[in-house]
């Protein structure tokens, strides 16, 4: 048998005393009582990342009434939020930072008293808002500050038309307290609408219903029926256009781009009918892309209804489209089922990777599908080496860190290869079967890891001693690194790459090489094959063959990279600054400024490069790149 030992669930069954914080009452009554406690974060259903209390009164619908203001960069209006009430208790706790409260009244019109607790580093400040044993809803009227971390403000000329301004947010893994006033935890989920004003040359999109044409007076209607963590909300704003791909589906973008992605995402109704068939319908009405500026910072986000993406997925032969699919299948895997806190984060990234590559398999064949396997053992295994035991585990411990620290290859990788092992251990159709049992029991819900956990032992394993010692699922979860039992990944065309690879390293020139015909996962594999010391005629040789430098491909672009910074290969530099200053996603530009901070040399380049794109990147990517380069103390 599987025992859940871990963080999560003993601070489910064990809450600790709420710790006393001294609050600091912005704004109330003349008549209103003395200062309140603060509740303790432990009480917020294990969820270390918010204040609220959803125990005892949780959020479960909110209407958002929002002006969206380019010259000041802030959001202000209403927020209003309809209280779902689990006890007696007399207050509601939501999440902020950075946010101006200008009043709190509850649905009478009356006003209330509230409080802002002390300011925490990533969390925020709690808003404790006093409720009448009548009240149904409480309205926040609020601004966000020009600074919030979720929102990124991008003036005309960092768009591709180059004459509005665009704005988007990212709110995962806990920046949506940035935007908005709310329950910022995947524990609670509630519906929304809301309704946003904007200039009238721009459009307004959100993760639910949306228009697909501009209205003359800015102001746009949003409905999300379907229950949805706080993560989730999101908002873009800017000189969009809308292209129909099938019923379902769609494509926004700038005008100058929307051919392009509509042409590159035409799979995606395929892939939809993929996932149905083997794990049930797909619950969210629409399925649209949102292809926003290069400053995005993640390759996609999953809001419901409209995936944001990333424009250097756009490879001009469908390539890279494995991300669509990536973002497509979370509409099964943490839309629908949810990872109740960030400790849990596996549940959602692990399960999403595992029905990606079942997607890539079902419309481009087993080999295609392989070759991301091993691309992405290859990625686990460079993360395990860097990270420590601990930070190595499926269920982790973020506790008093920044949750975005946990996202790495490990919820991603040693998720899919777990649940691939268990596929390959009980066979496919009855591990298919599972799947859609469990997506199924648990629609709209949040789950944590010790609660898979049970479902695992009760629905696949059936009470079996042996097949449970099989599997050992307890290595996976709670121990480090890989089990002995992770499952063997093969290509045939990997064994023809690196057989290119002995022959190139064997004197042969690299434009005779067996090369036609390679898919963008070939060149990779090859890229990261090659020897870490390459002198400057073999770079040449390579990039005179395949042109690596102008490769218009960012996947590939990136691994080439690598090497130019490693060997110092000059002509390469030019390619090296146009990518770092032309987009903003995290997944690129982290390891390459790690490559630059190696060396002296390489430091003073990074800083060169980074003082000028820093102002271009989005927060979440300026996070990791300050650390890494020690920006504070550098600048």
């Amino acid at each position: 048998m599987i025992v859940p030992y871990r963080s999560v669930l003993v601070r489910r069954l064990a809450i600790l005393p709420a710790a006393l914080l001294a609050f600091a009452c912005n704004q109330a009554p003349e008549d209103a009582p003395p200062e309140a406690a603060a509740p303790g974060r432990e009480e917020a259903m294990g969820d270390v990342h918010s204040y609220a209390r959803p125990h005892e009164i949780a959020v479960e619908h909110l209407d958002l009434d929002l002006t969206v203001d380019f010259d000041s960069q802030q959001l202000a209006g209403r927020a209003s939020l309809r209280l779902d009430r689990r006890s007696e208790a007399s207050q509601v706790v939501l999440d902020t930072k950075d946010l101006e409260i200008l009043g709190v009244t509850l649905d009478d019109g009356a006003e209330t008293r509230w409080t802002l607790g002390e300011d925490e580093p990533w969390l925020g400040r709690a808003l404790t808002i006093d409720v009448t044993p009548e009240a149904e809803v409480v309205h926040v009227d609020y601004k966000s500050s020009p600074q919030a971390t979720a929102v990124q403000w991008l003036e005309p000329e960092q768009t591709a038309g180059g004459e509005l301004p665009f704005l988007f947010t990212q709110s995962q893994a806990i920046l949506a307290r940035t935007w908005v006033p709310c329950q910022d935890t995947p524990g609670v989920r509630f519906t929304y609408d809301a309704t946003v004003r904007v200039p009238p040359e721009l459009i307004a999109v959100m993760s639910a219903s949306n228009a697909t044409e501009r209205n003359a007076e800015g102001v746009y209607h949003f409905e999300m029926p379907q229950a949805i963590p706080s993560y989730l909300l999101a908002l873009a704003v800017g000189d969009l256009e809308f292209r129909p791909m099938s019923d379902r589906t769609g494509v926004w973008a700038e005008a100058e781009i929307v051919e392009k992605a509509a042409w590159e995402f035409a799979d995606t109704e395929d892939m939809i009918v993929a996932v149905e068939k083997l794990y049930g319908p797909y619950r969210w009405g629409r399925y649209d892309i949102l292809v926003l500026p290069p400053s995005f910072p993640f390759g996609g986000m999953e809001n419901p209804r409209l995936t944001f993406a990333t424009p250097t997925i756009l490879a001009g032969d469908r390539s890279l489209v494995s991300l669509i699919a990536h973002e497509l299948a979370h509409s099964w895997s943490g839309n629908l089922v949810t990872n109740a806190t960030w400790d849990d984060f596996w549940l959602n990234e692990g399960f999403t990777v595992y029905l990606e590559r079942r997607i890539m398999e079902e419309i481009s064949g087993r080999e295609y599908s392989e070759m991301l396997a091993l691309l992405g053992l290859q990625d686990l295994q460079a993360s395990i080496s860097d990270l420590p035991d601990e930070d190595t585990h499926l269920e982790l411990d973020l506790e008093g860190r920044d949750p975005d620290e946990g996202m790495t290859d490990v919820a991603y990788e040693k998720g899919y290869f777990f649940l691939r092992m268990l596929e390959e251990t009980v066979g496919r159709d009855r591990f298919d079967e599972f799947l859609r049992q469990h997506f199924d029991r648990h629609a709209f819900e949040s789950m944590t890891t010790a609660e898979f956990v049970v479902e695992l032992e009760q629905n696949l394993l059936e009470g079996d001693a042996d097949l449970a010692a099989e599997v050992d699922a307890e290595a996976w979860i709670y121990g480090p690194g890989l089990p002995a039992n992770v499952p063997v990944v093969e290509s045939q065309a990997f064994v023809q790459v690196e057989g290119e690879i002995e022959a190139w390293r064997g004197g042969r020139e690299a434009a005779s090489l067996a090369t036609n015909g390679w898919t963008t996962h070939q060149w990779l594999h090859f890229l990261r094959g090659l020897p870490e010391g390459l002198g400057a005629d073999q770079l040449r040789d390579l990039d005179s063959a395949f042109g690596f430098s102008s490769s218009g491909n960012s996947e590939v672009l990136h691994a080439w990279l690598h090497h130019v910074i490693r060997n110092g290969y000059e002509p390469g530099y030019g390619a090296l600054r146009d990518f770092l200053t032309g987009m903003g996603r995290r997944k690129f530009l982290k390891p390459l400024y790690e490559r630059l901070a190696e060396t002296p040399e390489g430091t003073a380049m990074a800083k060169e490069i980074y003082a000028e794109a820093r102002g271009g990147y989005h927060s979440v990517s300026t996070q990791t790149i300050d650390e890494i380069l020690d920006w504070n103390e550098g600048a």
